[in-house]
């Protein structure tokens, strides 16, 4: 049986000693090599100057803490036009410079904090003999991801957004879709930051993107010798949510034709109407809280009676008549201020929401352009009221109710069997689908380019797609005509995710993930930590 302990925790590194505390965790004494070698021009020493000592934690023996002891020594540079006159014995193999832990414990740190985070890591640290604290863990994590090794030759990458909150902030995700691994978190979203990352990349050949006309910005301005991607699951997304958007219109006519002044003039009486049907209920409502207080209730009693709050009554009975609600005076944010101007163009023939949304920005509007549409709205509801047919080509939608149930078919559920192919629906699926073809004109149509486009993108052939985009605009469907309008503006990236097998699969399957990391670490999720968590772990060996 061997007595002296051949075990080391490094090359030229000696075991003295190894002795078992009061507190039960094991203490090593070594001691550095006999030599110096000096880390500025390689010469060795022999003259000792002084000592140092360290104290390293290592990995555990059958569960208890083992800490070594080191005493190094601190030599003379022998080489007298050396910048350096002292230095200290460096081992590589054992530690780094100034560190309070072995390699390997180090590397043992880093790899728990990418898979489990801080606190949890901490827990199985301290299980495993090797206490840490989880501050500890998530600082050696974001040293890992600093210095980790990125490989400068990417060829292919996913771009995609993920929300820091959803509808205020949002981020950028950037994958390698060769790799299938996560390059980049930006924290924001933006034309500027998404460009300035593709200029630093010099070598991506290829952009896979969603429809955000904000990345296809970006990847013209950081990387014009780039090909752009669509993703084809979101194109057809898009189409069913151009599908279920005509569904939604049960009843309304798709074809355009000039609203008359008559109409626009019955629009305004409409209003009015309303107003003054508004106007009489507040007078009714006067009327019944005041006979209530002639009646010698309370006002609390007239509160419980009516439903409405007591300082609401009070208000009501502390004025002799109705007040009328005061009109706020019309700006630029709302486009009821350009009534006159939006009327001419109506009048005129431009019937187009984003045109006239464009027209009149020009003229300084500062609202929306779902603002703009409910007055489009409105001018809309009194020509369909006025003209019962309004185009000889327009194709109606009737509310179309299922075989079985008698129910009306949902707006999402005609959407979702409008774009699935015969093959896949069910008995009962198929039974649907023959109903609302049967009633609904529109959605025949509708199934006949769904069905065609799916086989393009199947096909991998690009060259029908113009004569498909033709037919969508010819079709006289609103939402249809305005998702093919959308394609041919992004014609290119459109061809290439039909030609091309690349696609945003991976990226939005690394969004899961990142939001799985995010919550799982609630406020301390910032874009360093996540931007760690997320790259692949540094592997040493």
């Amino acid at each position: 049986m061997r007595t002296k302990p051949k075990w080391s925790p490094g090359s030229g590194v000696k075991i003295l000693g190894v002795a078992l505390t009061d507190d039960d965790s094991w203490v090593v004494s070594a001691a550095g090599p006999a030599i110096g070698i000096c880390p500025n021009c390689g010469r060795r020493s022999r003259s000792r100057h002084g000592w140092s000592k360290r104290s390293l934690q290592d990995l555990p023996v059958q569960g208890k803490p083992v800490t070594v002891k080191l005493l190094l020594s601190r030599w003379r540079c022998a080489h007298q036009k050396c910048e350096r006159q002292t230095f200290t014995d460096r081992l590589s193999t054992v530690a780094s410079p100034y560190a309070r832990r072995t390699t390997r414990v180090t590397e043992i740190v880093g790899l728990l904090g990418h898979s489990t985070g801080g606190r949890p890591g901490e827990r199985l640290m301290q299980r495993l003999g090797m206490p840490v604290s989880d501050d500890t863990i998530l600082r050696q994590l974001k040293r890992d991801a600093a210095v980790a090794h990125r490989n400068s030759e990417i060829r292919v990458v996913g771009i995609d957004d993920w929300s820091w909150r959803r509808a205020t902030r949002y981020g950028t995700i950037v994958v390698d879709l060769e790799r299938r691994s996560v390059v980049d978190i930006l924290d924001d979203r933006s034309v500027d930051s998404a460009a300035r990352w593709l200029r630093n990349h010099p070598s991506v050949e290829v952009v896979s993107r969603d429809r955000c006309g904000l990345y296809a910005q970006a990847v013209r301005e950081g990387a014009p010798q780039a090909q752009q991607v669509a993703d084809r699951f979101h194109l057809v997304q898009n189409l069913r949510s151009a599908i279920e958007e005509q569904m939604s219109l049960s009843g309304r006519a798709t074809g355009r034709a000039i609203l008359s002044e008559d109409a626009i003039v019955d629009a305004a009486t409409h209003r009015r109407r309303a107003r003054l049907a508004h106007r009489q209920s507040r007078q009714e409502i006067f009327e019944m809280l005041h006979a209530l207080r002639q009646e010698g209730l309370s006002y609390s009693e007239i509160a419980r009676r009516t439903g409405y709050e007591r300082r609401s009554v009070a208000k009501w009975l502390a004025f002799k008549a109705p007040r009328d609600r005061r009109r706020a005076a019309l700006n630029p944010t709302s486009p009821w201020y350009f009534e006159t101007f939006l009327a001419q163009c109506w009048k005129e023939g431009n019937r187009c929401g984003r045109h006239l949304f464009h027209d009149v920005k020009q003229r300084g509007y500062t609202g929306s352009f779902s603002n703009l549409e409910r007055l489009l709205g409105v001018w809309r509801r009194a020509e369909r009221e006025r003209v019962d047919d309004v185009s000889p080509t327009a194709l109606k939608l009737e509310p179309v109710r299922d075989p079985e149930t008698g129910h009306a078919i949902s707006p999402v559920v005609a959407a979702a069997l409008c774009i699935k192919p015969r093959g896949l629906l069910t008995a009962r699926q198929a039974r649907k689908v023959d109903a609302l073809k049967q009633g609904s004109d529109a959605f025949a149509e509708m199934r006949r380019l769904a069905m065609r486009f799916n086989g393009i993108l199947r096909g991998k052939r690009s060259a029908p797609l113009d004569a498909w985009i033709d037919d969508a605009i010819d079709s006289d469907i609103i939402p249809i005509m305005r998702f093919a309008r959308v394609l041919r503006r992004d014609i290119d990236a459109v061809n290439n995710a039909i030609e091309l097998s690349w696609s945003n699969g991976q990226a939005e399957g690394q969004i899961n993930r990142l939001k799985t990391l995010k919550r799982a670490m609630y406020g301390r999720a910032g874009p360093e930590l996540l931007r760690a968590r997320m790259l692949p772990p540094r592997h040493t060996n």
